[in-house]
């Protein structure tokens, strides 16, 4: 007789072993709420603890997916700790109203403090590269800074702390799991600049549908677990806006200072504003403003054109006191840089763009040297 799937399920997740305890995820109890639909959908719990690779959450999605008769196979990642906890109790009926009694009012939970930083002084100065929206470029002007540093002469880092798109992979031409040593993550290494993103972690076409606590163990992991060795420079490619991520780099080590990127419309400036602002509430000073898409060069008599308007990163870095490190005009080889994996500050040195790239990150090595430590 056929063994039923969820059976085979189990035992194919019973060879994924976590090397932190050494034993397989299905005897650990890592793996719960494991549902099967007669079409072969498989969707399951991983508890994945903070000390824990990520690297898991791939393997048992694809032990699951060889399981013969599975169809599409969906993983949720979860904190042990939220999983232990009791549900919420259901809301009391409607009671007459009552005048509240003195002394018997509900006590407010317990709020855990905020995780302390931890310094790693090999890193270098950890700076954020960070923009208000999606779609003004901050993943290519990370990647290009990258190198225009380690041209330099620098020693430098690029962390990928984008989980929901990934995309410094693509861009720096490079992708594959990382090799383990002594339960060390290696780094992957392009352009003279040492990589680690979740992009080599997990397949191409998995969603990352993480909340905050998942996304602290992945970038707490990216700074203590990965063998960056002694760096000048670790930067740090931040997801648009203001989020979990953020939060988690400003909880999980000492930044030395934040990057803006922005383009020049309205639009763009105000989201921006706003996430500089955040980095100045959790004391991280903002080290300038990149705008990006200054303007679009004529291919036949050089005139600059302002397609998203014009002024506005000017007017932002006004407004925040801080210098306007840049203006990049909108170039095709920016694009095709960044899809073939050669930024265009390797591919074509002696473009605006690149020239302008070259200027900036000069800007932010005076800048962030000046910041007090």
């Amino acid at each position: 007789m056929t063994e039923p799937m969820q059976a085979r399920i189990a035992q194919a997740l019973a060879g994924v072993v976590n090397p932190r305890t050494r034993e397989d995820v299905i005897r650990s109890g890592m793996i719960r709420d494991v549902a099967v639909s007669v079409e072969g959908r498989v969707r399951f719990t991983i508890l994945l603890d903070a000390q824990d690779p990520a690297s898991l959450v791939r393997e048992v999605r694809q032990a699951a997916e060889r399981v013969d008769g599975v169809q599409d196979v969906r993983v949720d990642v979860k904190d042990p700790s939220q999983s232990s906890s009791p549900p919420p109790p259901p809301p009391a009926p409607p009671r007459s109203r009552a005048l509240p009694v003195m002394g018997q009012e509900p006590k407010a939970k317990a709020v855990p403090p905020a995780p302390t930083p931890v310094a790693y002084p090999h890193l270098g100065r950890i700076i954020a590269i960070s923009s208000g929206k999606g779609g003004v470029g901050k993943s290519t002007v990370s990647v290009n800074l990258a190198v225009a540093l380690a041209q330099r002469g620098l020693r430098v880092g690029l962390m990928d702390a984008d989980v929901y798109g990934p995309n410094i992979p693509m861009m720096m031409g490079v992708n594959a799991p990382p090799p383990v040593v002594g339960d060390r993550i290696q780094p992957l290494t392009a352009h003279g600049v040492k990589l680690m993103s979740l992009g080599f972690l997990i397949e191409r076409d998995q969603p990352a549908i993480w909340r905050g606590p998942i996304v602290m163990k992945i970038v707490t992991q990216f700074l203590r677990d990965v063998d960056w060795g002694t760096l000048d420079y670790l930067l740090v490619d931040m997801p648009p806006g203001t989020g979990d991520a953020q939060l988690s780099l400003v909880q999980a080590t000492h930044v030395h200072g934040a990057v803006t990127v922005t383009t020049p419309q309205p639009v763009s400036t105000g989201d921006a504003l706003r996430g500089a602002k955040m980095f100045e509430r959790v004391q991280v000073p903002v080290l300038g403003i990149v705008e990006n898409m200054s303007y679009l060069l004529c291919a036949h008599c050089g005139k600059p054109t302002p397609l998203f308007g014009s002024g506005g990163g000017r007017a932002l870095a006004d407004e925040l006191h801080v210098p306007l490190l840049g203006e990049i005009p909108l170039e095709s080889g920016v694009r095709e840089g960044g899809d073939s994996g050669s930024p265009i500050i390797l591919a074509s040195p002696g473009s605006p763009a690149a020239k302008a790239l070259s200027t900036i990150a000069g800007r932010i090595v005076e800048a962030a040297e000046a910041v007090k430590t």
